[in-house]
C-alpha cells in the first residue's frame, strides 16, 4: 500500500534552503518516491491557520518512505531543512 511523506512548513530563511531543495530530488529518486506536490497555491476550506507551505511525497509503501527518510543521503542533507524552516512532517498510509 503506498505511503505519504507529508510537510507542512515555513519557510525562515529561503537563500538557507537553498542546498536543500537542490539537493532533495535526487535523493527521492533514488529510493523510489515521487512529488505529488512541492509547495504549490494551497486554499484553505475548514479549520486555521492557514497553511504555509505542502510537500506531499509518495513511496510504494512506509518501509520505502523510512528507508529514503533515514538513509545517509538525506539525513545529510536534511538539517539544511530543519534549520531553514520549521513545521512539522508525518506519515500516511494509503489504501
Amino acid at each position: 500500500m503506498p505511503a505519504y511523506f507529508v510537510v507542512e512548513l515555513e519557510i525562515t530563511n529561503m537563500a538557507g534552503g537553498e542546498a536543500y531543495r537542490a539537493a532533495v530530488p535526487a535523493t527521492i529518486a533514488q529510493y523510489g518516491g515521487r512529488y505529488l506536490a512541492r509547495g504549490g497555491a494551497t486554499e484553505l476550506v475548514e479549520g486555521g491557520p492557514e497553511p504555509k507551505r505542502i510537500v506531499i511525497l509518495e513511496f510504494a509503501d512506509a518501509a520505502a518512505l523510512k528507508r529514503w527518510y533515514n538513509s545517509p543521503e538525506y539525513q545529510k542533507i536534511l538539517p539544511g531543512r530543519l534549520a531553514n524552516s520549521t513545521g512539522r512532517a508525518f506519515i500516511v498510509e494509503g489504501v
